[in-house]
């Protein structure tokens, strides 16, 4: 029997997590990605942009000309970067610290990079779909899916495989490996740590072909009282590509795939 405590704290989890996406320049309120040419790129409303702007902006903003390592903004106009008027400066990507984010009204866009490949990143939040979408759908809380974990790390980071969305490898580091006991056997996955110290997995399943996200879900680890790793798959969630074109996830490496069936955490709805 799952005690109420337990069952409260994931329902709250779970409802943060259903509201978050709805929130101001979250991932409901995508509204386009763009990959940039070398060269000059022009940006605005006119469905004729490289960049096509929300049509309630200005049909010509400018353009953005990306050399190959960056981008600089050429604006027909003064616009907000990072909260200071400007009409032309280098635009730091989604990688940097801090993003360069262009603000137009309710409209926010950013540079980002996906290895070789720089684009923009659009939100608009005026989209209907941050009111109208769907609730999450979750399997029951079930307690017997929460488990201690041990952590080894790799000698070196990995070079691993990462399938993502476009179809194609992405090929980054892994830092170690949990290793932990799961439908009466012991249990391992890749995993790479967090700032915090915790860790980020990308599992799939045997739920993934009917019932969770075919490519997967992800997973954050957690710490019990007594500083111990725990992996609550109560809490495996859809990557962000679940709920929008926009994304650009990375999913589970082939050596992160569960031979049983994970029924705990978010399920996928499938379209009948």
């Amino acid at each position: 029997m799952t005690n109420n405590s337990y069952r409260q704290s994931i329902n709250e989890w779970r409802a943060e997590r259903n509201e978050s996406i709805r929130r101001e320049n979250n991932w409901l309120a995508l509204a386009g990605l763009y990959w940039l040419k070398l060269g000059k790129n022009l940006i605005g409303s006119d469905p004729k942009s490289d960049v096509v702007l929300p049509e309630r902006l200005p049909a010509s903003l400018g353009y953005l000309d990306y050399n190959g390592n960056s981008v600089t903004l050429h604006a027909a106009q003064k616009i907000s970067v990072n909260d200071i008027e400007t009409d032309s400066c280098i635009l730091q990507t989604d990688n940097s610290e801090p993003p360069g984010y262009v603000k137009l009204e309710d409209v926010q866009f950013v540079v980002i990079q996906r290895g070789n490949k720089f684009g923009v990143r659009i939100w608009d939040n005026q989209r209907e779909e941050m009111r109208s979408y769907p609730a999450r759908v979750w399997y029951d809380i079930d307690e017997k899916f929460r488990v201690a974990a041990a952590y080894t790390p790799y000698p070196a980071p990995r070079q691993t495989q990462f399938p993502d969305v476009a179809g194609e490898l992405t090929e980054l580091p892994v830092d170690g490996y949990l290793s932990f006991e799961l439908n009466g056997k012991p249990q391992q996955l890749d995993v790479n740590r967090e700032k915090d110290g915790g860790f980020f997995i990308r599992f799939s399943d045997l739920t993934s072909k009917d019932e969770t996200y075919p490519t997967g879900r992800y997973l954050l680890s957690e710490t019990d009282s007594d500083g111990g790793i725990v992996l609550d798959f109560n809490k495996a969630y859809n990557p962000p590509c679940s709920f929008t074109h926009f994304a650009t996830c990375i999913f589970a490496p082939e050596q992160n795939h569960l031979d049983f069936r994970v029924t705990a955490g978010e399920k996928y709805p499938r379209q009948k």
